[in-house]
């Protein structure tokens, strides 16, 4: 018996990646970049068991047994199991996985990518395999092989048609950028209604919009995000970020049917961030909103409390919820400025439009725990914890 256990991020594009060329070996119409987040407050975990006494190969997700038999699932055991540096009696062993979140999955935050992640650094650890395991992520799901490193990273759509050269590499280390801060305002974290392979394949079929800004937007750009995170342009990133997230939604509303994936408070959200950015007189919040309602917010350390006091004020909470609000990294409380209240152009929101908020900074990239008491299998091989549907 052999067991691993691996804890990977999640990713969040700030260059966007949306149509493939190719839709099994998942290569992209453009090239992405992502910002890494902090495993300590978003993250997969996964543990992988190889036993010559497993019958067959079984998976769990979030305490729920899924069908092994998915495609994108396959693919990534086989491309592992084909690299693997073991006998060839070991590689051939079933293999028991269990994934669990710490955050919402299909809602918006990029479950797929952390999870996919996850699961290639685990076999990789416990098939010996070296060298570039973005490849194998990313046929598990696209924006995964970015989670397969830290920092900020790109991913690169390649030329070639087998996808060899579609890798993600790091632009910089988490170390880079120390005074970067995310925050995650959740907005819905119930299932979208249209999944992004549905809507990614919609949209390019579709939109000639899509098409244009791949060829003739996103090239430029890229190089231009890659050049304010290396130069720490605050001002030059935050706008690169605003402007392609509202592209990438216009191009989902240009797919016939149209896809929606933000919402009324998403759009609040964004008309908010301009009036705060304006009333300061420089910008010094970012938004950006993956397929999903939520937003990820980018801004220094320094004006996290000072933006929290006054997001508190126009988005109050609702003090009903019995849930946490705030979650991630604690943020000292201070009172907003009511020059400053007075200056925001923006109509104060009724409470509970935002379910809670997470805090959290540019983070590194897949670790394995050693500690026995970290994984999620048991000795023979099951969940530790499943749901009332997660055990057959």
């Amino acid at each position: 018996m052999s067991v691993v256990t691996c804890k990977a991020p999640v990713n969040m594009a700030v260059i966007k990646y949306w149509g493939k060329r190719d839709e099994n070996l998942i290569l992209p119409i453009n090239d992405s970049i992502s910002a890494t987040l902090d495993t300590d407050q978003l993250s997969a975990k996964t543990t992988v068991m190889a036993s010559p006494d497993f019958k067959t190969d079984r998976i769990w997700l979030n305490g729920i047994e899924e069908s092994i038999s998915n495609k994108r699932l396959q693919n990534c055991l086989q491309q592992m199991k084909q690299r693997a540096q073991l006998s060839n009696e070991i590689s051939k062993w079933k293999l028991h996985i269990c994934s669990e979140n710490n955050f919402p999955t299909a809602a918006g935050l990029a479950s797929s990518a952390a999870g996919y992640a996850c699961l290639v650094a685990a076999l990789a650890k416990l098939y010996k395999v070296e060298g570039d395991i973005s490849t194998v992520a990313r046929i598990g799901s696209g924006s995964a092989c970015r989670s397969t490193m830290g920092g900020f990273v790109r991913w690169y759509m390649g030329t070639d048609p087998t996808g060899y050269d579609s890798v993600a590499k790091q632009i910089v280390p988490a170390s880079h950028w120390p005074e970067m801060r995310i925050l995650i305002l959740v907005v819905n974290d119930s299932r979208k209604k249209v999944s992004s392979a549905v809507g990614m394949r919609r949209t390019l079929e579709t939109s000639e919009f899509l098409k244009y800004r791949a060829s003739h937007i996103v090239p430029k750009r890229v190089n231009e995000m890659e050049r304010a995170i290396h130069e720490k342009e605050f001002r030059t990133f935050a706008k690169l970020t605003m402007q392609d997230s509202n592209q990438f939604h216009a191009a989902c509303h240009d797919a016939y049917p149209p896809v929606h994936y933000i919402n009324d408070t998403s759009h609040s959200i964004i008309e908010f961030i301009h009036s705060y950015n304006t009333a300061l007189g420089t910008v010094k919040v970012a938004y950006t909103f993956d397929a999903g309602a939520n937003a990820t917010l980018f801004l220094l350390e320094e004006d996290v409390s000072p933006f929290i006091a006054v997001l508190d004020y126009f988005f109050p909470f609702s003090k009903n919820i019995s849930i946490e609000y705030k979650r991630g990294i604690p943020i000292q409380s201070i009172l907003p400025s009511k020059e400053l209240l007075d200056k925001i152009d923006f109509e104060k929101q009724p409470p509970g439009k935002l379910k809670y908020i997470i805090h959290t900074k540019i983070g590194n990239g897949p670790r394995q725990f050693c500690d026995p008491e970290d994984h999620l299998l048991n000795d023979r091989g099951f969940p530790l914890r499943v749901t009332d549907s997660g055990s057959r």
